[in-house]
């Protein structure tokens, strides 16, 4: 294929990625990704069984998927936000890793499936393979093509790294957890039950800069963006005992219907929970958020 027709292509991939993810709420499902097409050629996005996509006529890969439970051990750095991801079994300097080497060489931008759970895939994209490291038997990802002019990525510095530990934040985690979060309450706000993924955020109990505030379905709630702004100003609470309560001044407040049947009418309502018991909101982190809430009422 000619360079610049696979530039092109790259390039519109990654952009229906982003619309369709952001439509469901931030992620696809693998049906999705196998019967894309473009023109009238099938070019699914991932593997039907492998942990990568190197389409035939690419000079390099497509696609690379990072889960959880895989056979590969692909880790993510927690000091450099760097993704070490593992040789592809077989000739290390063959097949799908001569495919992956090569996108070094062409600065290519891959993408990054995230398989949070089965099926489901978060879409981290561009991303780029910035190093090879043999005795790790690993590449090195990066989340911005920046790395690509940093010289010796195994010895990033403070700065460096502190810019690479951020954009793994706000690009691999904050969308991780949104899927997982989206995903546990069946695509639907915890409060108001709306069902738009898009309109949905992944909201943190304890807020992500606190101690306990870490990426996991139990520290985070499905809501709605209207119901997100009110829980993180306490406008909003949510009792231990899963009830959602509205601050007394909004409750005296005569406004248009957005606030009498958004927000008023949720007063006492019962929170809409996951069907898993492992996936429902801790009622510990709860507490301490009613504290707060009760606080300011």
């Amino acid at each position: 294929m000619d360079t610049a027709v696979e530039s092109a292509l790259r390039l519109q991939i990654i952009a229906w990625l982003h619309e369709r993810a952001d439509r469901n709420g931030g992620f696809l499902h693998r049906h999705e990704l196998l019967s894309y097409r473009t023109g009238d050629r099938d070019l699914p996005l991932i593997d039907f069984s492998r942990g990568i996509r190197n389409p035939a006529g690419f000079a390099s890969t497509l696609a690379i998927v990072q889960s959880a439970h895989g056979p590969y051990d692909d880790i993510e750095d927690p000091d450099d936000g760097l993704l070490h991801y593992a040789y592809r079994s077989g000739d290390p300097f063959g097949g799908d890793n001569r495919k992956l080497r090569a996108a070094i060489e062409t600065g290519a931008p891959l993408i990054l499936f995230r398989k949070e759970t089965p099926n489901y895939y978060t879409p981290i994209a561009p991303v780029y393979v910035v190093d090879d490291v043999p005795e790790e038997n690993a590449f090195l990802i990066a989340l911005d093509e920046s790395f690509r002019y940093m010289g010796d990525v195994r010895s990033l510095s403070e700065p460096q790294r502190a810019y690479a530990l951020r954009l793994a934040k706000q690009r691999l985690h904050q969308p991780a957890f949104r899927t997982r979060v989206l995903l546990a309450y069946e695509t639907r706000c915890a409060v108001c039950t709306l069902k738009h993924g898009s309109l949905l955020d992944a909201a943190h109990i304890a807020p992500d800069s606190s101690a306990r505030g870490i990426p996991t379905t139990p520290n985070g709630l499905a809501l709605c963006k209207i119901h997100h702004a009110a829980f993180d100003q306490n406008m909003l609470g949510i009792s231990p005992d899963y009830v959602v309560h509205i601050d007394r001044d909004l409750m005296e407040e005569v406004d248009g219907p957005m606030l009498k049947h958004g927000l008023q009418e949720m007063q006492g309502r019962p929170l809409t929970v996951p069907g898993r018991v492992k996936d429902r909101p801790d009622r510990e982190l709860l507490a301490a958020r009613w504290k707060e809430f009760a606080g300011t009422r």
